[in-house]
């Protein structure tokens, strides 16, 4: 017997997190970051075929002050690392990066001097997209994926407690398990 019985029909009970986080997955724009093939299927996925605007993601910015999501579409190079951070620093919070294709997660099949192996070495990344390339519908369902995270996030001081636990999670994880005896 909670206070939902109670209300007549047509009334909605919600937190604001929840408003925040449907408002932040639902007008998400990307700033676009095509570097190699990647990028064209990047940009297939904005066509008719696979429409990435009814996600609220029609807007592929060239702008980082408008967009709070990166989509790094294939292979970094050194000379370009620079800029690709420059253009992260200059988004605004919250901001999100979708590392595109296996050259972006991980160097790829260039294991030389002049790619980076892996974009996380530059930018912090939330969603790793495998393939060579990866198909528009596999960018589709990491923006899905993505939209989970974003709408589920805490805010404030939630979000900062909830950053520590999953810090500490993980280095548990990592760290082999001692005896406190």
């Amino acid at each position: 017997m909670g206070l939902e019985e109670k209300l007549p029909a047509g009334f909605a009970l919600t937190t604001v997190e929840q408003v925040v986080g449907l408002a932040r997955k639902s007008s998400m724009w990307p700033a676009t970051f095509g570097l190699a093939c990647c990028a064209i299927e990047m940009m297939s996925a904005g066509g008719p075929d696979y429409d990435i605007a009814r996600f609220g993601m029609e807007k592929f910015g060239a702008t980082p002050r408008q967009a709070d999501l990166m989509i790094v579409a294939g292979r970094v190079s050194q000379k370009m690392a620079p800029v690709l951070r420059q253009v992260y620093d200059q988004m605004p919070e919250p901001k999100w990066v979708i590392a595109m294709g296996v050259c972006a997660s991980s160097g790829g099949m260039f294991n030389n001097y002049a790619i980076v192996q892996g974009v996380d070495h530059i930018v912090p990344v939330d969603m790793y997209l495998p393939g060579c390339p990866p198909r528009p519908e596999m960018l589709l369902d990491a923006v899905l994926k993505l939209h989970d995270k974003v709408q589920n996030t805490k805010l404030g001081a939630h979000r900062e407690q909830e950053i520590a636990e999953t810090e500490e999670r993980m280095l548990r994880r990592s760290l082999p398990l001692v005896d406190k005896d």
